[in-house]
């Protein structure tokens, strides 16, 4: 069987109309793809990062030893997994499920803080021995965005707070964000992939503090970030591309809303979201029901904390979002019934 916590969205979306996976729904800037296609110029040489380290340091006003490049997300949660023997790491759920998959993984015995909806934050649920906490902000599935002096409040002498922000470009202004904000034992994860639409490309960072991003560092691959992942990290935090971040936001903010709408008419219950996604409690065997339709949205239940009642639902441009809608009219048990 299936390790749910490694069940991920795209493979839901095969061959579907696709809401199940959380990237930007548009294309790549030009100015992206002609600094990808350059780099090929130069994987004649073993990568270097320096280039891109210097870029986010630039980027979210931090030192350069408070910055280490990764192979996106995913490396940074298996370093942070492996960076110590943990005596009780925890995962704060429902949340993406990798952190939780990289502990484990590394032979950590993971410790979950389930929230209750609507899934707000209580500093006081995390125990008090754990020596590691990891969160999303704006936590996926959920959508919740946790104010910044919340997840502050977490750290504790000898303990690591984690922050993954993989979700936080989707936020105008990025308000709650942590990424510019030097805290002692914390550091935030940072990705690219969704935002700017390159899955295939893993690139990624960490930036906090610098005795925590020494660390892992030291326990990187050597050149496990390719020339074309920094060359991506390069264009996607410069001047050129801070415009365009934020039209992204606020497009995916008016389609979110959107999608909101359409399914508060439906009498559906959801989350309000900050992300680009929506969670929605659309009932036990929808999901299945949507498929059958050719539309996929990601099954819930393999998030701790929810079960099969659940979906995630990323934002989509009006004509895409009307398709899912018109089709949870005709399956949802509440429209059945009362037809």
């Amino acid at each position: 069987m299936a390790d749910p916590l490694r069940h991920h969205g795209d493979v839901e979306a095969r061959g579907m109309i696709d809401l199940a996976v959380n990237v930007y729904d548009g294309p790549r800037p030009p100015w992206l793809d002609a600094a990808l296609r350059a780099s090929l110029d130069a994987v004649g040489a073993y990568p270097d990062p320096t280039a891109a380290t210097t870029a986010v340091a630039a980027h979210h006003g931090r030192a350069e030893d408070e910055v280490l490049v990764t192979a996106g997300a995913a490396e940074a949660f298996t370093l942070v997994a492996r960076l110590r023997p943990w005596r009780r790491p925890v995962v704060v759920h429902p949340q993406f499920t990798e952190p939780h998959a990289a502990l484990e993984q590394a032979g950590q015995d993971v410790t979950p803080v389930v929230l209750r909806e609507p899934f707000t934050l209580d500093p006081a649920l995390v125990p008090a021995d754990a020596d590691l906490v990891v969160v999303g902000n704006p936590t996926n599935p959920t959508g919740v965005l946790h104010p910044a002096a919340v997840l502050a409040a977490l750290r504790r002498p000898g303990r690591l707070v984690v922050v993954d922000e993989a979700f936080m470009d989707c936020v105008p202004g990025e308000p709650e964000s942590l990424a510019g904000v030097p805290l002692d034992g914390l550091v935030v994860l940072r990705s690219l992939t969704k935002h700017w639409g390159i899955p295939g490309i893993r690139a990624g960072y960490v930036v906090g503090d610098p005795r925590v991003v020494a660390g892992l560092a030291q326990a990187q691959t050597p050149w496990s970030v390719g020339t074309t992942a920094s060359a991506a990290v390069v264009a996607c935090t410069g001047a050129e591309a801070a415009q365009e971040a934020r039209r992204r936001a606020e497009q995916i903010r008016d389609w979110r809303e959107n999608l909101e709408k359409g399914l508060a008419d439906l009498g559906i219950p959801h989350l309000p979201s900050a992300a680009s996604f929506v969670l929605a409690r659309v009932g036990d065997g929808v999901h299945a029901r949507l498929r059958e339709r050719g539309i996929a949205v990601r099954r819930a239940d393999t998030f701790p904390g929810l079960d099969g009642s659940w979906v995630r639902v990323a934002v989509r441009p009006p004509e895409t979002t009307d398709q899912l809608l018109a089709a949870l009219a005709a399956v949802h048990p509440r429209r059945r019934l009362a037809t």
